[in-house]
């Protein structure tokens, strides 16, 4: 498909950074950034460690993609933070080495669903090492809500955490109503990380970014994800309501590879 431009202001990334300073207890000292300047996490990483004086460790083109020379780079930097998919740190956990990783004080995983083993093989090798597992669409600038896994968690599902400070969550049904407690619905997200809508789509942004039912001067952003809220207030992530998948990161419609699919020769159906 096309990517879709979404731009953000500058009050936007201001709330994003300054939400860190309050939900994180632990300073930034040195921080490895993974992901590329065009990925929208980058900022996390930019803004964060450079508004809290930390060291900003950018690896050459190329190591990022190394799960050894990752591990190697967190060894010679010291690094105390770091953002990454989980598919990716699971790598680093069963390859990089605890000697190696160490030095880290809190680990985020982001852009994808974080598993139930993910939880327990980081504890295992670090115990001291916090893990956070954070959600949130470019739209709502990098991230809207957040949670501390605790070491000794026993559960199936990672849930996903409650709203950072200046953001709104609300789990609708259909109709755009509140559902009860543990009853899946659509995430809606609001407050001062929503973005503006989309670049030169002015359909898409009126479909997505709507009018906030609850505060008549607001707006919310349809996030198309499934969720419920679990009896600890904490929210956990269901999958899509939609056929939208991520792999690497990355938004895959699935309904676009079978309209693909659809134009070649001698096929008659896909899924």
């Amino acid at each position: 498909g096309k990517p879709k431009g979404v731009p953000i202001s500058h009050r936007n990334l201001v709330h994003s950074t300054t939400a860190r300073f309050r939900f994180y207890p632990e300073p930034v000292k040195r921080f490895l950034l993974l992901s590329s300047f065009a990925f929208d996490s980058s900022v996390v990483g930019i803004f964060w460690s450079l508004c809290q004086g930390g060291t900003l460790v950018l690896p050459r083109q190329k190591q990022e993609q190394d799960v050894y020379d990752i591990a190697a780079l967190i060894a010679r930097h010291n690094i105390s933070h770091m953002l990454c998919l989980p598919s990716l740190y699971y790598l680093l956990l069963e390859h990089g080495g605890p000697g190696n990783l160490g030095s880290l004080k809190t680990v985020i995983v982001a852009g994808e669903a974080c598993t139930a083993d993910l939880v327990r093989a980081h504890y295992r090798l670090l115990p001291r090492t916090t893990l956070y597992n954070e959600y949130g669409p470019t739209e709502g600038t990098v991230w809207a809500t957040a949670c501390a896994i605790p070491a000794d968690f026993s559960g199936n599902v990672v849930p996903i955490g409650k709203p950072i400070p200046n953001m709104q969550v609300y789990v609708l049904d259909a109709h755009q109503q509140p559902v009860p407690l543990g009853v899946a619905g659509e995430l809606y997200i609001g407050g001062e990380g929503l973005t503006a809508g989309y670049l030169n789509r002015p359909d898409l942004t009126a479909e997505r970014f709507i009018a906030n039912p609850f505060r008549s001067t607001e707006r919310l952003y349809r996030t198309g994800d499934l969720v419920r809220w679990q009896p600890d207030g904490q929210l956990a992530f269901l999958g899509r309501v939609d056929q939208q998948v991520k792999i690497r990161g990355h938004r895959i419609e699935l309904e676009e590879i079978e309209a693909v699919l659809l134009d070649l020769e001698g096929i008659g159906q896909a899924v």
